[in-house]
């Protein structure tokens, strides 16, 4: 089926504007509780796609009604002054999720981090007991979904994507793994393209479905693709034009491709919509 589609542009905003929507509504009836749901981000970094990504979770927590609080730390700030942070936003019972953005500075222990944060408040989905899915592999899935309604007038998802050859190009604590994760749970094992690969051209040939998601260019090539793939860019970079770009050049794979995220607009508007509807079920959780 995929075969009669080329070069469809997926419209991440159009996704995410209609999980915002819903959102919106469940905050409308929450403050009419007295609850206004909140969330406190914590970043420790200059990375320039970080620092784009935060100021959208802001605004569209805002759109809905939740509350959203940016704290800028030191890049410099040691392991224990970041957890004394952390468990003071624990035993605050007015703040409901707690984000600690990535990319995360060489001082700080990424997975002791992680494990910091109350699960019922860990909205990103990096404690091993959150209660919460890993938005960004949750978006994944959300995209994914809307190829296949695209495809099929049937609903059976999971067959639809158990059917296809998945390929994740990059394993990283930020993107990698959390989509490798979602997909798990899905009953899917994907292939995983890393630096250290050696047949990388080969497995993204072989590949109905690739996702990249390192955020470095060239990362995913034209030539290494085949015809009617399923394309989804997660990695983001800001690339010497000042403007963000994926791990593929739009212009290079769309006549290869049969959908495709662009960048930006593809899955990070869609990312912060699911972060968001995670930080509304854990308000909604403790009513």
């Amino acid at each position: 089926m995929e075969g009669k589609y080329f070069n469809v542009k997926i419209d991440g905003k159009q996704i995410a504007q209609s999980i915002l929507e819903n959102l919106k509504t469940r905050v409308g009836e929450l403050k009419e509780k007295g609850i206004i749901p909140h969330l406190y981000i914590i970043t420790l970094t200059t990375d320039s796609a970080s620092e784009a990504y935060v100021d959208q979770k802001r605004k569209k927590g805002e759109e809905i009604g939740a509350k959203i609080i940016v704290e800028n730390l030191d890049p410099q700030t040691s392991t224990e002054a970041l957890f004394k942070k952390i468990q003071k936003l624990n035993n605050d019972l007015s703040v409901h999720g707690i984000i600690i953005q990535r990319p995360l500075p060489p001082q700080i222990a990424e997975k002791k981090t992680a494990e910091a944060i109350n699960p019922r408040k860990d909205v990103d989905g990096f404690h091993q007991y959150s209660d919460f899915s890993p938005p960004i592999g949750a978006s994944v899935i959300m995209i994914l979904m809307e190829v296949f309604w695209s495809l099929s007038g049937n609903l059976n998802f999971e067959g639809w994507l158990k059917s296809k050859k998945i390929t994740v190009v990059g394993g990283g604590i930020t993107a990698g793994k959390p989509i490798i994760k979602t997909l798990n749970r899905y009953g899917i094992t994907p292939q995983v393209v890393t630096s250290q690969t050696s047949n990388k051209s080969a497995i993204l040939k072989n590949s109905d479905i690739v996702i990249g998601a390192v955020g470095k260019p060239d990362v995913i090539e034209g030539n290494n693709l085949k015809k009617g793939v399923i394309l989804i860019g997660v990695g983001m970079f800001r690339g010497q034009d000042g403007k963000f770009h994926s791990d593929y050049e739009e212009e290079e794979i769309k006549d290869i491709v049969s959908f495709y995220t662009p960048t930006p607009g593809g899955v990070g508007p869609v990312n912060v919509a699911m972060l968001l509807s995670n930080l509304i079920e854990a308000v909604e959780a403790k009513i």
